[in-house]
């Protein structure tokens, strides 16, 4: 009997602990779900935090493109959490700089952006219309056999394609981009619905990053107000035609009647700024230093204008140059056999064109290196159509600066669009 009482003692003893051991275990896995469900809440909130700072980015840079003007916005997105938005200039400069903070739960997570107007200076070529106006006719210009074209590049036309033009586009490798769905081949007919990879047998352009048809049309300026307003402002405002030679020692030799001025040698403007009012300016040299040049009237171009430090060899040079007319820019027929132009140069009111084109002399290649941007795209020779060989003017050879991108000429037009330079976390 004692022996019996014993065991049950033993057993209820035991019962015991093993309730105690699973009531701790219990305990210890309830308590384990509550601090991942904790955890796992911690995570989902910083996750939705960081999304709703990012939600505030977006809808800075939204008020950003439609006001241009600085300001603070706060939203609640329901039950999800808040952002706290604020979006202004940093300094004197033309960097924006958004700082938006989102907040889910005991959760903050703060975003930085700093931004930079986007210009047309990230095009390669760009064109409003592939059509030259001549007399009373309306002229297709043509890419052809030896034109080399590398960098960004976009038509709100379409365009018109005779023999093996090259398109690359080793800086961003975006694709060749048309408003149109077709482009119009010389051998091939017209118009002819068409992608890289099905062009008619006799004309075979390499778009060696593709090609992406019926884009929609972008907005295309008519004046460079920001360069007029900055010359007059802080920089040089000339009238009457001028003749500019850059120097590069960093100065340049100006002629104007109005000033009375015969090659007088000036320093770059402070804020490299320089337009001229009521008359043609004519340009070449060599370039030290950042500077944009603008007119009303026409650009003449006569001979090399590049840099003194060659950003192709020294990726460091800060040497840039912006040409900017409201008409025409014009090679002169004296330009020399090759021509080399470091630049980005946009013909706001008509072309970028060699100055009687039609029955100017077949010469050599004319590098661009930086971008073209133009109104209607002018002309820079011919070309016989059957042999696609050249009869007047140049060769094209453009390849994009791809500085150009972040660190335009100053005061270049804007597209209206931002791009981000930085973006963090804090």
């Amino acid at each position: 009997m004692i022996f019996l009482k014993n065991r049950k003692g033993i057993i209820l003893i035991a019962s015991y602990m093993v309730i105690a051991v699973l009531t701790i275990l219990g305990a210890a896995f309830v308590s384990r779900s509550i601090s991942e469900m904790r955890i796992a809440q911690r995570q989902e909130n910083s996750t939705q935090a960081f999304y709703l700072a990012e939600a505030g980015v977006d809808y800075a840079l939204d008020r950003m493109r439609n006001k241009n003007l600085s300001g603070q916005h706060s939203a609640s997105l329901g039950n999800i959490g808040t952002y706290n938005s604020t979006w202004q200039r940093m300094d004197s400069s033309s960097t924006w700089e958004i700082i938006s903070i989102g907040s889910a739960g005991d959760n903050q997570r703060t975003v930085r952006a700093e931004l930079q107007p986007d210009t047309f200076a990230r095009y390669l070529y760009f064109t409003k219309t592939e059509h030259f106006r001549w007399w009373w006719w309306r002229l297709p210009v043509w890419f052809v056999t030896g034109d080399s074209m590398g960098g960004p590049l976009q038509t709100n036309d379409h365009f018109h394609v005779s023999g093996d033009p090259v398109f690359s586009d080793p800086s961003s490798h975006s694709p060749v981009k048309s408003n149109d769905d077709f482009i119009t081949y010389m051998n091939g007919g017209w118009p002819i619905n068409s992608t890289a990879a099905s062009n008619p047998p006799y004309d075979n352009p390499d778009f060696q990053e593709g090609l992406q048809l019926d884009v929609g049309s972008a907005p295309f300026p008519s004046k460079a107000l920001d360069l007029h307003t900055a010359a007059v402002q802080d920089g040089l405002k000339l009238t009457g035609s001028t003749t500019i030679i850059l120097k590069n020692d960093g100065t340049i030799d100006v002629t104007n009647p109005q000033k009375g001025w015969v090659n007088k040698n000036i320093p770059l403007p402070s804020n490299g700024a320089l337009f001229v009012e009521g008359g043609d300016l004519t340009i070449s040299g060599v370039l030290n230093g950042r500077l944009s040049v603008g007119t009303n009237r026409d650009i003449i171009i006569p001979n090399n204008i590049t840099y003194n430090s060659n950003p192709r060899i020294n990726p460091d040079s800060t040497d840039t140059l912006g040409l900017i007319s409201e008409r025409d820019v014009i090679i002169s027929q004296s330009a020399p056999q090759n021509l080399e132009i470091n630049a980005s140069i946009m013909a706001l009111g008509d072309s970028f064109t060699v100055e009687d084109w039609w029955q100017a002399p077949a010469k050599g290649t004319l590098t661009v290196y930086g971008g073209l941007i133009q109104d209607e795209r002018g002309p820079v020779g011919t070309f016989n159509p059957s042999t696609n060989t050249k009869v007047s003017g140049y060769t094209k050879d453009y390849q994009y600066d791809s500085r150009l991108g972040t660190n335009p000429p100053p005061f270049y037009p804007s597209t209206g669009d931002y791009v981000i330079v930085s973006w963090k976390e804090e």
